[in-house]
Parts: C-alpha cells; sequence; structure tokens
C-alpha cells in the first residue's frame, strides 16, 4: 500500500509478556536498536552504564527500564509505552510485566493491541506464566499472538528446543481462543532473527520477528460489518458562516459508514439519514472503524453524549443486566451489592454488583466456585445491573462496545477492567 507521508502509514499496536528475565525488554531494545530508531547518545549512554555495572554485552534492556526502581532490580515493574517507526509502519509498544502481582498492569498494556508477543525462555520451556499470560491474550480477544522462544544462542540454536515448546504451546492453546499464531526462534541479546535473520539457525525457514510485525494484515482486527458510532461531542459552531451547523462528533467503534445511510439513534430509537461526515481534512465518502469524524444527519433530531447511532437493521444488544468477565485492579476487594460508576465508550452510568459466578484460576483455567472473593489481580465472572441501559455487543465481537470500567466513586480510581459475554 503506497502512502503519502508518516501520518498516513499503518499504526501498529502490540504487547510484550513473558516471565521475569525472559529477556522483553532486551527484545524492545534489540528492535529499536537494529531498525535504527534511536539516537546515538543514547546508545552512547546505555553503553557507559552496562560498563559500569561490568556487563559483557551493552544492556539493551537499559533503553526501556525507565523507572529508577525497574533499573536497581533489573525488572519491568508497570507498563511502558514505547513508539518507533519503520519504512512501513507505525508501531507503539506496550512493555507489560511478568509478575503474577501485576496482571492487571498486563491487561491495561494490552487491551488495545492488535498484536501480542510472549516471550518463553528457551532453556525452561512453557511456565505457569506462559499459561497465564496465553490466557489474557486469549481473554482479551488479541488477533495475533507470536510464541518468541528466546534464548536460542544458550541451548545452541537447537532445532530440537524449539520445536519440543512450539509442540506444547499448540496443545496449550487449542483449549483457548486465540485466532492467529506465530512462531518465532530467536536470540535478543545476539539480535537472531529479531530484525536480521539468523545465520545461527538456517533450519528456520519463517521470516524474522521485524518482518512479521511490519507485514501482518491488522486491516480486518476491527468489525467492520456491525455500524457502531457512540456519540462523544455536539458539535453547535453558533457562528455566522455555520449558523445551522450540528454535527456529532466521536470515534466510529464498528462498520463503515457513508453519506446517505439509514441511520437509527439509540436510545431514542428515531431515524435518519447521514447528510455528510466531516473531518478537519475535509469530508470523507466513507468511515470506518477506528476513525474520528463529526456526522450530521438530514433530520433534526435531539442527540446527546452516550447516544449511538447504528444502522436501522443491525443494533446492538440493549440492557441493563450485564454478564461480563472482570480483571479486578484494586487493592479493596470487589465487593458483592457493591455500587460503582461505569463507563461504557462514551456512555456514563453506575451499577450494582448483582453476583460474583466464579473466579478463574489463572494457572490451570479452571473455575473456582467456592471462593468468591476476588482479589486485585483475579480474574471474575460477575453480573451488574446498570441505571440506565448500554448498547453493547459480545466482546468477541467488538472490543470497543463489548468492554467497559468500574470506577470507585469515593477516589475516582479505576478498579475494574470488563469484558461483556452478552
Amino acid at each position: 500500500m503506497e502512502t503519502n507521508s508518516y501520518l498516513d502509514m499503518e499504526l501498529l499496536r502490540f504487547s510484550t509478556a513473558g516471565s521475569v528475565d525472559d529477556g522483553k525488554s532486551t527484545l524492545i531494545g534489540r528492535l529499536l536498536y537494529d531498525s535504527k530508531s534511536i539516537f546515538e547518545d543514547q546508545y552512547e549512554a546505555i553503553e557507559a552504564t552496562s560498563k559500569k555495572k561490568g556487563d559483557e554485552h551493552v544492556n539493551l534492556a537499559l533503553l526501556t527500564d525507565g523507572l529508577r526502581s525497574e533499573r536497581e532490580q533489573g525488572i519491568t515493574i508497570d507498563v511502558a509505552y514505547r513508539y518507533f517507526a519503520t519504512p512501513k509502519r507505525k508501531f507503539i509498544i506496550a512493555d507489560t510485566p511478568g509478575h503474577i502481582q501485576y496482571t492487571r498492569n498486563m491487561v491495561t498494556g494490552a487491551s488495545t493491541s492488535n498484536l501480542s508477543i510472549i516471550l518463553i525462555d528457551a532453556r525452561k520451556g512453557i511456565i505457569e506464566q506462559t499459561h497465564r499470560h496465553t490466557f489474557i491474550a486469549s481473554l482479551l480477544g488479541i488477533p495475533h499472538v507470536v510464541f518468541c522462544i528466546n534464548k536460542m544462542d544458550l541451548v545452541d540454536y537447537s532445532e530440537e528446543v524449539f520445536s519440543k515448546i512450539k509442540k506444547e504451546v499448540e496443545s496449550f492453546a487449542t483449549k483457548l481462543d486465540v485466532k492467529d499464531i506465530h512462531f518465532i526462534p530467536i536470540s535478543a541479546l545476539k539480535g537472531d532473527n529479531v530484525v536480521n535473520k539468523s545465520d545461527n539457525m538456517d533450519w528456520y525457514r519463517g521470516g524474522t520477528l521485524m518482518y512479521l510485525l511490519e507485514n501482518i494484515h491488522i486491516g480486518s482486527d476491527y468489525n467492520l460489518i456491525d455500524c457502531r458510532f457512540p456519540v462523544q461531542y455536539v458539535i453547535r459552531p453558533q457562528s455566522d458562516k455555520y449558523h445551522d451547523y450540528r454535527g456529532y462528533a466521536g470515534r466510529i467503534a464498528g462498520g463503515i459508514f457513508k453519506p446517505g445511510d439509514e441511520v437509527a439513534v439509540l436510545p431514542s430509537g428515531f431515524t435518519s439519514k447521514i447528510k455528510s461526515i466531516d473531518t478537519l481534512d475535509g469530508p470523507l465518502e466513507k468511515a470506518f472503524a477506528p476513525m474520528s469524524v463529526t456526522m450530521t444527519l438530514e433530520d433534526e433530531i435531539d442527540i446527546s453524549r452516550g447516544d449511538m447511532i447504528v444502522r436501522v437493521n443491525n443494533q446492538p444488544k440493549v440492557s441493563q443486566d450485564i454478564e461480563l468477565m472482570i480483571c479486578w485492579m484494586n487493592e479493596k476487594d470487589l465487593q458483592l451489592n457493591g455500587k460503582y460508576a461505569l463507563k461504557h465508550t462514551s456512555s456514563d452510568a453506575r451499577c450494582v454488583i448483582k453476583e460474583i459466578r466464579y473466579k478463574v484460576d489463572i494457572r490451570t483455567l479452571h473455575r473456582i466456585e467456592d471462593d468468591k472473593q476476588i482479589r486485585m489481580n483475579e480474574i471474575a465472572r460477575i453480573s451488574i445491573r446498570t441505571t440506565k441501559p448500554l448498547f453493547f455487543d459480545n466482546y468477541k465481537r467488538n472490543r470497543s462496545t463489548g468492554s467497559l470500567i468500574l470506577i470507585d466513586e469515593a477516589t475516582n480510581e479505576t478498579v475494574g477492567a470488563g469484558m461483556i459475554i452478552d
């Protein structure tokens, strides 16, 4: 696809996960360094720090471990976002921590990703963290998952070791809903198969990690069937030039909209036709997820923030009783019958926790039905009742209209991230 400028380039969001010391930060450092996405003085600074610490190699992990406490412990403890670009694509990396006590950070970092890289140490093979990270990738509906079998230099670049781990992961992944899986043997430290093809593993016929990141097809990751446009803001310029202009601004959460389309507005149910779709660069002939646009309609309908513009014959579910999987993010346990504020697309509401059905043991994927106490970093299935109807789809069908967050009204903290299961 020809692109005119840096701004038109496709953006791939990806997250990295793995156990402590699996080499996530080194891998990202290697991607940035080998793709020439860091400045010379940054490289010199980490080279000097590496020498001071007595490291044999330049420690590329120092590029991403930005917090002093992380650098001192040699681990990543928060989600670190990094931006870089190659001539083909722009990238946002969410580097998420490996510890069990940071499950919520992994959920935060991966929730908007198109792709997840899960690192496995070639010497250790699959461990509990691998199961957990694969489960979370599946739960969050991440379309593409890449297993990087790292530290291949420490197992003599053995094809046998790689094949054994690949087979084990495949048998585990069949129990989960992971659509597109890839396996790449790498050495982040030495640079094998990260940006440049490895001479040490001529038995591996696939592409490098960078080749995959640049070329994987992400156009169909968004739902382009169900038209969903949550209204965020009503634009009334009140100027002489645009005296009668009334536009509805927001980000398309699904589907393709065109001027002339017949649409319905929820919750009122009134119907109209799209008059125009406007952007700062001028009007569009069509717009699709995840574009931010302003729509005008043929008829004057009372529309406000939190309403949703949809197709007449393709509407989301509308209900106040909602079933969801929740990742709990707060030190205070989830309260049965507790009341929380809620944000869903552009809509604000309040809700009460009606039932805690079970929690998931993310080591074994078993349901725990006799312990209903949901603590920080735990994942559970619950049902809630909201103060007003929400317009939603199943999370597996649409990640935008199928997700919500719960907020503690007293502290205004986000306490839970929820995936709606109809």
